[in-house]
Parts: C-alpha cells; sequence; structure tokens
C-alpha cells in the first residue's frame, strides 16, 4: 500500500486524522510521518527526512521556501488555532478574563503541562506569558513540559495532582480523551495561529500532497476544521 509521508505540527493532527478515510477513498493512499512540536518538524525536513507534505505554522512555511525545501507557489492556509487552558476531564473549568486572572489560575495551580517550551508554537508562548505576568520563577518547578502538546495533554489526563492544569494548542486539547477545553487566554496574553500546509519539493508523491492540502482547506470541511479546533481560514 502506497502511503503520503507527513511532517506535521501536533496542531494539525486531530484534523489528519479525521480526513484520513476520505483521504485514502480519493488517492488509495494511507498516510504516514510524524507530528509534534513544528521546531521539531521543520529541522526534520532540513536533515532529510522524508516528506511529501508539511503542515507548520505560517512564517515557518515561508523561512522553509525560502530555503527551497517546499514550493512556495502551493503553500495553502488551512485555519488559525488558539493557545487555550485545559483541565481533567471531571476537575472544574476556569474562565480566565484578563492577566490577573491567568496569573491566579497559574499559581493555584499544582502542576502547569505544556509542550516544548523552546521548539513547540504553544510552549514557546507559555514560557513567554509566565515572564510577562513575571512568575516564571516561581511556577518553574511545576511545569511539566513534554515534546509536543500530544504528550502533554495526555500526561495530564493522568495526572495525580491535586489541581493540576494544562495549556497548548486548542486542537490538541480536543482530540485528548480525558482533557477539556477551559477556555482561551485572555487579551494580552492570547495567540492565534496560522496554521499552513504546503508540498515539499523532493516530494515523491505530490498529486497526492495536493489532494490532501484539497482536503484540508475545501470549504466542504469547514465543520471538521471547526469541530478538530481551527477557528478561522482565510483560504
Amino acid at each position: 500500500m502506497s502511503s503520503l509521508n507527513i511532517l506535521s505540527g501536533g496542531a494539525a493532527q486531530g484534523l489528519v486524522g479525521s480526513l484520513m478515510p476520505a483521504f485514502k477513498g480519493v488517492t488509495g493512499f494511507d498516510i504516514t510521518g510524524e507530528f509534534g512540536a513544528v521546531g521539531v518538524m521543520a529541522d526534520k525536513l532540513r536533515s532529510g527526512t522524508p516528506a511529501d507534505i508539511v503542515i507548520l505554522t505560517a512564517a515557518l512555511l515561508a523561512k522553509l521556501a525560502e530555503e527551497r525545501l517546499v514550493v512556495a507557489a502551493m503553500i495553502s492556509d488551512v485555519g488559525l488555532v488558539e493557545t487555550a487552558l485545559a483541565v481533567r476531564t471531571g476537575d472544574p473549568e476556569v474562565t480566565v478574563r484578563d492577566a490577573a486572572g491567568l496569573r491566579e489560575v497559574l499559581l493555584a495551580s499544582d502542576a502547569i503541562f505544556v509542550p516544548d517550551t523552546k521548539a513547540s508554537t504553544a510552549g514557546i508562548h507559555v514560557a513567554n506569558v509566565l515572564q510577562q505576568l513575571g512568575i516564571a520563577d516561581e511556577v518553574a518547578a511545576r511545569l511539566r513540559i513534554f515534546p509536543n502538546g500530544a504528550t502533554a495533554m495526555r500526561e495530564l489526563a493522568a495526572s495525580k495532582a491535586r489541581r493540576p492544569i494544562g495549556c497548548t494548542q486548542s486542537t490538541e486539547i480536543i482530540s485528548t480523551q480525558g482533557v477539556t477545553l477551559s477556555g482561551s487566554l485572555p487579551p494580552g496574553c492570547e495567540l492565534a495561529t496560522m496554521y499552513t500546509a504546503g508540498i515539499t519539493i523532493a516530494a515523491a508523491h505530490p498529486q497526492q500532497a495536493q489532494d490532501l492540502i484539497d482536503l484540508l482547506t475545501g470549504a466542504g470541511q469547514h465543520e471538521q476544521r471547526k469541530r478538530a479546533g481551527f477557528i478561522s481560514s482565510r483560504s
């Protein structure tokens, strides 16, 4: 069975997974590859990991196009993804209206589950927000840092902490059993990131890569994107 190789940010894993049956129906191809921190995925492409399609932040796709690793004319927006808060399913949800409220919630948590604070979109943002709120040193020992948001959310779901919380991209929260999306970050601390899909220069299956992009971005998948956590698209 032929397979389309993908390197993608974890934000798109749930959406890609939901489209796999339709993709196979159209192309006869399976989808294989990796989902993880966007910086790690970009570096894998740079180091020669085979990939037909990449789904990363718009900024990273633009860089990869400049580096002639992605076909610039074939980059398409998939949609915006918010960085958001998560709680274990069954725990009280938190509503944060401003930066002071976010600070209070984070200080009250005894474990804070986040993705890679150096290579993932959400993790980098969380680190910056903790500095912005002036509590980075105070909560450093409570941070539970994992390679990507999906892993961080699975660990949150299994946590035995008294009052844990998670912060990663909404799509990764929605697609993880055992955790619940608990709201967006407040004004001044928010982040909505545009994710884009592109075909690699070295793609072995460029037509099938375009078929997947058409599914990811098509008008017929608007509700599917919304359910997966993509809040809008410029496509």
